[in-house]
């Protein structure tokens, strides 16, 4: 009844890390759904305030949610996106969200020509992670260390630290430098779509294109920094929600011994409020002067011009 229960309606909390604009925040968040078996289930949204510290288009900028919740090891059904290069901060204290970061200077997604920045809203799944210590069967790539990202195909721009229940369609198996980076693709659970989307050929048929553009954004989008081509498992060939759906559990899986510290963390800080029986668990007063810690919010730091170039590949 359960597995079936996930096949048919599928659903996860999403926290909107973006779409910040094109010239702010770059890659994905990453986590999914829940500590205990019964949180896959749908739930009713909840609401999750966010809090700025640092000032933004800066390296000290980072969002942390309210109540302390960690974004990566946040409670049982909530969905982290983002966009524009933000990631999730996994190796700091509660995993806020922040500007990504290469060789000192902020990084900003490329606008490859004819596409301005991302082309969904992108984001994470809480409560995955992609195990760098476990094979893929089919790929024979190992995980990339991050939660699952998500491109949420609706028909609204999300903001910074929204948290969304979406629509499980479809995966892509991106192979990003010999690793395994699956993306999620789905549909915010309250778009105006959502009713007619429920697979992934639904998507192929509704938005012509839109799939083929997802492959060759993926494939391309780190040329620019001097990077190969992405590779793709399967041919480049979407699986289905059912696929998705394993993924998901398979991901949910390793995220679940990690909080428990059942294997090798990898580098990521484990600390949280709201995992049952976590042998990371630490106080509120100890998450608040984390985030007390951290620079006052400011105002905006000029971004680069480079964040509207556009790219040729």
């Amino acid at each position: 009844m359960r597995s079936q229960l996930l096949r048919s309606s599928f659903g996860c909390l999403l926290t909107v890390f973006g779409p910040f604009p094109a010239s702010c925040i770059n890659k994905a968040v990453r986590q999914t759904a829940a500590a205990v078996p019964h949180s896959y289930y749908p739930r009713k949204t909840m609401h999750y305030q966010t809090e700025q510290r640092g000032h933004p288009n800066s390296p000290d900028y980072r969002i942390y949610f309210s109540k302390f919740i960690s974004a990566m090891m946040n409670g049982p059904h909530i969905t982290v996106f983002i966009a524009s290069f933000s990631q999730i901060a996994t190796k700091e204290p509660l995993n806020p969200i922040k500007q990504d970061v290469k060789k000192g200077k902020l990084r900003y997604v490329a606008n490859i020509f004819p596409h301005k920045g991302y082309i969904w809203n992108y984001g994470a799944l809480p409560q995955t992670w992609e195990d760098p210590s476990h094979k893929d069967k089919e790929t024979d790539c190992c995980g990339d260390n991050d939660p699952i990202d998500v491109c949420d195909i609706g028909t609204q721009v999300c903001s910074p630290g929204q948290v969304i229940q979406v629509k499980v369609l479809g995966i892509l198996a991106m192979i990003d430098e010999g690793e395994m980076d699956w993306k999620v693709i789905a549909i915010n659970a309250n778009d105006e779509d959502a009713e007619k989307l429920n697979c992934i050929e639904d998507v192929r048929k509704s938005r012509p294109g839109h799939l083929e553009a997802t492959v060759e954004w993926f494939r391309k989008y780190k040329v620019p920094d001097g990077k190969p081509e992405n590779q793709f498992g399967f041919n480049g060939e979407f699986k289905d929600k059912d696929f998705a759906v394993e993924i998901i559990k398979s991901t949910h899986e390793h995220w679940r011994a990690l909080v428990q510290k059942q294997t090798n963390a990898g580098g990521i800080e484990c600390k949280n409020m709201s995992c049952c029986n976590s042998p990371f668990q630490f106080s509120a007063d100890e998450a608040r002067a984390v985030v007390q810690s951290a620079p006052a919010f400011g105002s905006a730091h000029p971004v680069s011009a480079e964040v509207d170039k556009w790219h040729f590949v």
